[in-house]
């Protein structure tokens, strides 16, 4: 059985993500404590709120560096909506602040490239696998097709520098966005995995354990 750390920085539904990974079968623990994470087998980031307060709240908890040296271990390690966002190296959100620099690239304001009816823009939404190569091993993508639709919940989303690591993309009112990551251990998602069903567990299990 996995043990998956959901780390805990005080600002987001954690235990919605915890009762997903219960239903696939893995243990689960919300810590904050730097030996619990580094000894668990993942790690999720997840993350509800702003990015600047996010910032506050993981070097109030001294977090960055546990969580950059998980990261560093090769161990699987997701990102969740916010806790995408808070991987790489800069945002715009409230003016410019510094993120954790795991993944090259900047966090923006869907507002300044999409016309909006509401923001943040929430609802279900599809996903299209940037680069065919991310499907083998097929492991990944098991029980889950491309225009599979997950829940979104965001103001913000994230453009990186190197587009490889662009694992899905999605598109609202014609532009098309990074919808999700992959870089060897490293996923994240700007959709909910944990509140998107059946496909959105099959994406934990897939990852956790290929």
């Amino acid at each position: 059985m996995l043990n998956i750390s959901i780390i805990d920085y005080q600002m987001s539904n954690m235990f919605s993500i915890k009762n997903a990974l219960d239903k696939i079968g893995f243990k689960s623990e919300i810590t904050s404590n730097y030996k619990t994470l580094l000894n668990s087998d993942g790690a999720i980031l997840p993350g509800v709120g702003s990015f600047p307060q996010a910032i506050k709240q993981l070097k109030k908890l001294d977090l960055i560096y546990p969580i950059i040296d998980f990261v560093n271990s090769n161990k699987p390690f997701i990102g969740i909506c916010l806790g995408l966002q808070l991987l790489f190296e800069e945002s715009e959100e409230y003016g410019y602040t510094k993120g954790l620099g795991i993944v090259k690239g900047s966090v923006k304001s869907l507002k300044n490239y999409v016309k909006l009816t509401r923001v943040p823009h929430v609802g279900w939404n599809s996903i299209e696998i940037n680069n065919k190569s991310f499907s083998h091993p097929p492991s990944f993508f098991n029980n889950i097709n491309e225009r599979d639709k997950f829940y979104f919940v965001h103001s913000y989303f994230v453009m990186p520098k190197n587009k490889k690591n662009i694992l899905t993309n999605t598109i609202i009112n014609k532009y098309k966005f990074c919808s999700s990551i992959l870089d060897n251990n490293l996923f994240g998602s700007q959709f909910h995995p944990e509140k998107s069903g059946i496909k959105g567990l099959s994406i934990f299990k897939n990852f956790f354990i290929r």
